[in-house]
């Protein structure tokens, strides 16, 4: 869908999750599509280098999250919004459940 814009499907993958969960580490990104974690990498490191996107170490894992001093960071990210909402449902419902840990065993629905 924004591979021409970006330039490549990992990079639209790469920001449509950063867009659905507001942070995320490449691990976490290259899992979730089953692609590379070189290639995450690397596209996180290009966004940065770029000013899209600003990281931060928690513990020894570098989380990323857009710049909120990149000057088009409005327009991206609703530009980002209208792909998001044209994702077919099962992907969009995968990318928008933000559990981070499994869930209490016995524990109500």
């Amino acid at each position: 869908m924004l591979e021409a814009l970006v330039g490549s499907g990992g990079a639209e993958r790469t920001l449509l999750f950063l867009e659905a969960r507001e942070a995320g580490y490449a691990r976490e990104i290259c899992e979730l599509y089953g692609i590379s974690l070189s290639v995450v990498q690397k596209h996180l490191q290009r966004m940065e280098a770029g000013g899209l996107l600003v990281s931060d170490l928690v513990g020894r894992t570098r989380v990323f999250r857009f710049n909120p001093r990149f000057p088009f960071l409005k327009e991206t990210r609703a530009l980002l919004r209208a792909a998001l909402n044209n994702l077919p449902e099962p992907l969009r419902e995968q990318l928008l459940m933000n559990r981070r840990r499994p869930r209490r065993t016995g524990k109500p629905l």
